[in-house]
């Protein structure tokens, strides 16, 4: 039997062989750090045997489906420890996530936190205990059988909604056994660092007609000093977050009124709306033009565009004129219509389109997340028609021009290519065009990027772009989807040189992505202390008494005269409480006046780059500053 590895080599075993024995004769490091196998393209457990010829991948915790295995196996001891000092407890389900782990559970008495720490201790045990971890199946019948007699109705009820053909496992360790499809650790022994960090509410299956269920969530690392560095960096993020923050700097508001849509408050909107200056400028000279499309638009039209068959439960809809209106999810079957308004050559292509688009998607209320996951948002939308022939070059200037906007801000990222999921709609050979088109693209301007197997959209390949923030936190935000579906379902046309009529090839792509959120990132990511030039309040200037407010007022108005954002602060406060709060605002420069400011007809400059920076110029800070401005600086 040959094993093919993924470095390409290959071992041969004369007989059936488990994927950690397979990970023993490669070295025995590397299967006492092994989690899971990779098994033809399928995650499997250490302990599955290997029949015939495969390609098989050892996965550590530092690989994603090694990671997943090892939080799975720490939710299972979580729920063991639960089982064992609140033996009345239901259970739900426990999956590994990003970071983590969860587990739901019903019980009479809802969890709280002051009960973390008791569970925590008894998960430790559990470690300590090294239960051997052991998985067998059960026919359908016998396993709700099995379930019935434990009092386990979630259980059974998944069991129930599971395929007729559907292998159902279980996994054992000592006193516990759980439905489960794996794949685990050998031994509860290798959970060496858990933490328990929250509880929550969650309905049962996600749905507010279920009851709701006791969420635990944690966490858990091979090593201590690993899970310590987690915490460090969750303890950061606390101090980062942007609701925190939004409401302290009054940037935007989540009100009762609306969940899931943001009020833009004053600074907020300042910021938004320099965003959206800069967006602006950038795709004027990547040769772009900007439209606006309805926010309302009649059913029909997502029918046609295959949106009421991918995403009506995401959509909002109303009646009007007895008629069926959808609000719009998204903005492209708009961009569509707007095309259809003239006549086409192929000498107008590429033709690239540009929208700041207002949409809205009915999220659940238990996903709602500050302007990470909201309801409405503005999205920065194009969409670029183009021929066959210019795929290639039109996706490496949108490359180009997205990577332009994200080391502006000085974001690293990472770039996935997400191919064809089960749900598409086009014909094979129109989806490998468009994959051939992205992967080539990428190829060409030399980017290193990993194939998402299965996670395009519906009517395309797509490109998404991962931001990593200043805490080392992962965020798809930009995308380029390649579409060669909705140009033929909507007829799309262009005269070309010849004087037929042909199909224009379309992209789809955002840089931003979804405006709200991409505020929220750029919060946590600066913590607040935006860049001089996005930054809502630029200077904030002080007067040390109320006999300087006049001199502080010509101050400002000078620098507001040359487009500098400036505040006074007239509070008849103590001058060190001023300078605090205008700290706590995070604003890039102070500026102190006081007698002898006036007598000088100078001020007092604090910058949040060089501290206190003393008595200087007002005509020379304004240059500086303006300048700074002018160039985006990120310092």
């Amino acid at each position: 039997m040959k094993i093919t590895l993924k470095d390409g080599v290959v071992k041969e075993f004369e007989q059936a062989v488990s994927v950690l024995d397979i990970a023993k004769s490669i070295s025995e490091g590397l299967a006492r750090n092994a989690c899971a196998g990779i098994v033809d393209g399928e995650v499997k457990d250490l302990r599955f045997v290997v029949e015939k010829d495969a390609e098989v991948s050892i996965c550590t915790f530092g690989d994603e489906a090694g990671k997943m295995a090892f939080r799975h196996t720490t939710s299972h001891i979580l729920a063991q420890a639960v089982k064992r000092l609140y033996p009345d407890t239901k259970f739900a389900i426990g999956p590994a996530i990003a970071d983590g782990f969860y587990y739901d559970f019903d019980r009479e008495k809802a969890f709280i936190p002051e009960e973390l720490e008791a569970i925590e201790a008894e998960m430790k045990k559990i470690v300590k205990e090294d239960l051997l971890i052991e998985r067998f199946e059960l026919p359908r019948g016998e396993a709700i059988q099995y379930m019935e007699e434990r009092d386990e109705p979630y259980k059974v009820e998944l069991i129930r909604d599971l395929p007729e053909d559907a292998i159902i496992s279980f996994y054992k360790q000592g006193d516990f056994t759980d439905l489960c499809a794996g794949p685990h650790l050998m031994s509860t022994k290798y959970i060496k660092a858990i933490k328990l960090t929250s509880v929550a509410g969650a309905y049962w299956r996600g749905s507010e007609k279920n009851k709701m269920l006791s969420r635990i969530y944690g966490t858990s690392y091979p090593k201590a000093s690993e899970l310590e560095a987690y915490l460090t960096m969750m303890e950061e993020a606390k101090k980062r977050d942007h609701r925190k923050l939004g409401k302290e700097l009054k940037l935007f508001a989540m009100l009762d009124e609306g969940p899931g849509f943001p009020f833009f408050l004053p600074k907020g909107m300042v910021i938004k709306n320099t965003l959206l200056e800069y967006w602006r400028e950038i795709h004027k000279e990547a040769g772009y033009v900007e439209v606006s499309t309805p926010i309302i638009l009649n059913k029909q039209l997502w029918e046609r565009s295959g949106h009421w068959d991918h995403y009506k439960d995401n959509m909002y809809t109303t009646i009007i004129d007895d008629m069926d209106f959808c609000v719009k999810p998204m903005n492209c079957p708009g961009g569509m219509l707007v095309y259809k308004q003239d006549m086409h050559s192929y000498r107008d292509l590429p033709l690239r389109v540009g929208e700041i688009g207002l949409v809205h998607r009915h999220e659940k209320s238990g996903a709602l997340h500050g302007l990470m996951r909201v309801r409405c948002f503005n999205q920065d939308d194009a969409h670029i028609f183009m021929t066959e022939e210019q795929i290639k070059d039109e996706i490496s200037g949108v490359i180009r021009l997205i990577d332009g906007v994200y080391k502006l801000f000085g974001f690293k990222y990472h770039i996935e290519l997400s191919t064809r999921p089960e749900d598409s709609m086009g014909s094979d050979e129109a989806w490998e065009i468009a994959t051939n088109g992205l992967r080539d693209a990428l190829d060409e301007n030399k980017i290193q990027y990993v194939v998402n197997e299965g996670d395009g959209a519906f009517y395309g390949p797509k490109i998404d772009f991962h931001l990593e923030d200043s805490i080392g936190r992962t965020w798809q935000c930009g995308t380029i989807q390649l579409d060669m579906q909705m140009p033929e379902r909507f007829e799309l046309e262009y005269t070309a040189a010849d004087g037929s009529k042909k199909r224009p090839v379309m992209i789809h792509r955002v840089a931003f992505g979804s405006i709200e959120r991409f505020i929220g990132i750029l919060i946590e990511h600066f913590a607040g202390q935006f860049p001089t030039w996005l930054a809502p309040v630029q200077a904030k200037v002080l007067p040390i008494s109320e006999k300087f407010a006049d001199y502080a007022k010509q101050v400002a108005d000078a620098m507001d005269k040359e487009g500098i954002r400036v505040e006074v602060d007239y509070r008849a406060e103590k001058i060190g409480y001023k300078i605090r709060e205008a700290r706590n605002e995070r604003v890039p420069y102070i500026i102190v006046v006081g007698e002898k400011d006036l007598e000088a007809n100078k001020v007092s400059l604090r910058s949040r780059k060089n501290g206190e920076e003393g008595q200087v110029d007002l005509a020379d800070v304004i240059v500086a500053l303006k300048k700074e401005i002018a160039d985006r600086s990120m310092d």
